[in-house]
C-alpha cells in the first residue's frame, strides 16, 4: 500500500524499496510546538505564499489553552501566519481539538492521501488507508512552499490478527501487545499493514488508536486496508473524492506476523518504553497517584463510553487524581449529550477542554517526583509526563477506569 501511494504521488508506475522519490503531498500539518519553527524556516525560502491555502492545516493543541507567556507566543505566531496566508484550516480555541482526532473528524484526510505533519503521531491517519507520517519542522516549511517532499520508499511488515477478542479489549491493547512482541525498533522505517479477521471487526476508533502507535514500533506508516467501515466513516464526514489503494495478492513483505488474539489480555506498558508490556491482571501490585484518559490515542467516543460503563455509580479513589480529556469539541459535546460528563464528575474526575496537555508533560496533570500514573496516552519515556523520576504506565480505557477506582493497576472485573 505504501509503495502504491508514494508511486501515485510521484507520477511513477513502479517504485522499489530504498528508492528516493519526490512526492506531492495532499496535506501539511503543524501544531503550536512545531509550526512556529516551520514558519521561521518558510520565511527563509524565496516565496511569500504557501503552495495551497486549503492543504495546510494548523492546530494549536499541545499547550492550549495557553499555559504561560511562551506558549501564548507560540500560538500567536501560528495565528498571525494563518491570517497572513489566509489559511482555511486553522482551528482556533473553541473550534480545535487534538489534531490527530480533529482532522479525520473534519474529513480533511481521506483514503489514498499522502499526508505529512510536524508531529510523530501523524501516522494515525493510516486507519483511513492514507500514507501519513511525521516529519521535521524544516520539512514542513519546504512542503508548505512547494507542495512536495522527498521520501525513501519503505519496506512493509504485515500483521495478521486472528481469533476472538476478550471483553474490554480495544485496538490499544492489540497495538501494545504487538509493540511488546517486536520492540520499539521492530518496524524501524517500515510500513506496518494491519489485517486479519480481528481487524475487520474493529471499530474505526480502535483502528485510529492502533495506527497512532505505529511510530512507537519505529514505523514510517501504519496502514489499514479500506473496507466498508472506512468508507462509511469517510462518507459521513465529506463528499470529497478519494482513491483506494490495496496491496497486491503477491506483494512482497519484509516479514509477516500472525497473531492469535484469543488469549490476549488487557495490556499495560511499564516504564519506560511502550514495548515493556505485561498483562494488566499481573500488575495489581502497582499503586498509582494519577489516571489520565484522553490524547490522540484514546480520547475518542468509544474510549469515553467504555470508561463511563465502568465508572457509572462508583467513586474514584480519593487518594488519586483522575483527569479525562475528550479529544475534540464535538466529542466533548456528544459526551455531554449522552450524560457521560455527569458520570465522570459524580465519580470524582476532572474533565478538561480538548488538549494534549499531560501527554507530553505540558500542563493539566504534571507528575511530581516519585509519582506514578496510568495513562491512555502513547508514550511513557523518562520524564514524559513530568519529573524524570515519575513513572507512566500505558493502558487502554478499561484498565485506566478500573485503576481510577482502586488506586492501583486493575482490570474491570475487579470493580464490576
Amino acid at each position: 500500500m505504501a509503495q502504491k501511494i508514494l508511486a501515485a504521488h510521484s507520477d511513477k508506475k513502479c517504485i522499489v524499496q530504498g528508492e528516493i522519490v519526490n512526492a506531492s503531498v495532499d496535506l501539511v500539518l503543524g501544531n503550536d510546538i512545531t509550526m512556529p519553527l516551520a514558519i521561521e524556516e518558510f520565511k527563509k525560502i524565496e516565496t511569500n505564499k504557501i503552495f495551497n491555502r486549503g492543504k495546510v492545516v494548523m492546530v494549536p493543541d499541545h499547550f492550549t489553552p495557553n499555559k504561560d507567556i511562551k506558549s501564548a507566543t507560540q500560538c500567536k505566531v501560528m495565528r498571525d501566519f494563518a491570517r497572513e496566508q489566509d489559511i482555511i484550516n486553522y482551528f482556533e480555541i473553541g473550534q480545535m481539538g487534538i489534531e490527530h482526532v480533529l482532522l479525520p473528524e473534519k474529513g480533511l484526510v481521506l483514503p489514498g492521501y499522502l499526508t505529512i505533519g510536524a508531529d510523530s503521531h501523524t501516522c494515525t491517519y493510516g486507519a483511513l488507508g492514507a500514507a501519513a507520517t511525521g516529519v521535521g519542522s524544516t520539512d514542513v516549511a519546504v512542503a508548505m512552499a512547494t507542495g512536495k517532499l522527498w521520501f525513501m520508499v519503505p519496506g512493509t511488515l504485515k500483521f495478521v490478527y486472528k481469533g476472538k477478542l476478550g471483553r474490554w479489549i480495544t485496538g490499544k491493547d492489540i497495538v501494545l501487545y504487538t509493540i511488546g512482541m517486536i520492540g520499539v525498533d521492530g518496524a524501524l522505517y517500515k510500513s506496518m499493514e494491519f489485517s486479519g479477521s480481528v481487524i475487520e471487526g474493529l471499530s474505526m476508533d480502535s483502528r485510529f488508536a492502533m495506527a497512532n502507535m505505529a511510530i512507537e514500533a519505529g514505523g514510517k506508516f501504519g496502514l489499514f486496508e479500506v473496507d466498508e467501515k472506512t468508507i462509511s466513516y469517510v462518507e459521513s464526514k465529506t463528499d470529497s473524492d478519494y482513491k483506494v489503494f490495496k496491496s497486491d495478492d503477491d506483494a512482497q513483505f519484509d516479514g509477516v506476523y500472525e497473531i492469535d488474539c484469543s488469549g490476549m489480555g488487557l495490556q499495560v506498558a511499564y516504564p519506560h518504553l511502550p514495548s515493556n508490556t505485561k498483562d494488566a491482571a499481573d500488575a495489581k501490585d502497582v499503586t498509582i497517584d494519577q489516571v489520565v484518559i484522553g490524547s490522540c490515542t484514546n480520547g475518542r467516543m468509544e474510549d469515553l463510553e467504555m470508561v463511563a460503563k465502568i465508572l457509572k455509580g462508583k467513586k474514584t479513589d480519593k487518594r488519586i487524581r483522575t483527569i479525562i480529556i475528550p479529544a475534540t469539541q464535538k466529542i466533548y459535546l456528544d459526551a455531554v449529550k449522552r450524560g457521560l460528563i455527569e458520570i465522570f464528575i459524580k465519580a470524582g474526575c476532572v474533565v478538561s477542554t480538548p488538549t494534549c496537555g499531560p501527554c507530553l508533560g505540558g500542563h493539566m496533570g504534571i507528575l511530581a517526583e516519585g509519582e506514578r500514573a496510568v495513562a491512555t496516552t502513547n508514550r511513557n519515556f523518562v520524564g514524559r509526563m513530568g519529573h524524570p523520576k515519575s513513572e507512566v504506565y500505558l493502558a487502554g480505557p478499561a484498565v485506566a477506569a478500573a485503576s481510577a477506582i482502586t488506586g492501583r493497576i486493575s482490570v474491570p472485573e475487579e470493580v464490576i
